[in-house]
């Protein structure tokens, strides 16, 4: 797989003063999984955990993170939801037709619930730019593109949740 993702990892240009429709339909490749997104994404990262790796069939998730009040869950029955880490504060969702991951929920008490959608459902166009990467010492290859990268479970929970409880001025 070569010594960089540079080819596979696309930094969109969405930025913090971008425009975002609101009421952005996001589905998974079958399009038997649809759902809303009703606001704007909180921040965008990249997890090389290897969970996420597994979860993803993928060297990383690239999720975008959103409020869960800010993302209408799919119909019943079209996701199957499993823990791959107790506590089971995520539940991963893939798509019960294709088998395309298409929803995470993170819910832990004294904590915002969020979702995670890959950024792969949504529209490139109104991605925003990846924040940062975290669980880097897991990588599969190395990504060259300046941004923050944290290794360790401390270093990368904690970057991840100073993001979610103090996101960046719009």
């Amino acid at each position: 797989m070569g010594n960089t993702l540079a080819n596979a990892v696309m930094l969109c240009s969405l930025d913090a003063t971008s425009e975002f429709d609101p009421m952005k339909a996001a589905q998974c490749a079958c399009g038997h999984v649809h759902f809303d997104i009703r606001a704007r994404p909180r921040f965008r990262a990249r997890c090389h955990c290897t969970i996420c790796q597994r979860f993803n069939q993928a060297p990383f998730g690239d999720i975008v993170v959103f409020r869960a009040g800010d993302v209408d869950l799919p119909p019943a029955g079209t996701v199957e939801y499993a823990a791959y880490r107790p506590p089971p504060n995520v539940q991963r969702g893939v798509c019960s037709s294709c088998a395309q991951p298409v929803l995470e929920r993170f819910e832990s008490p004294l904590f915002p619930k969020l979702r995670f959608v890959p950024a792969a459902l949504i529209d490139p166009a109104e991605l925003p730019r990846v924040s940062f990467d975290v669980f880097y010492e897991r990588r599969v290859a190395d990504i060259d593109d300046g941004l923050p990268k944290y290794t360790g479970y401390l270093p990368s929970q904690l970057a991840f949740m100073k993001q979610v409880l103090f996101p960046p001025a719009v």
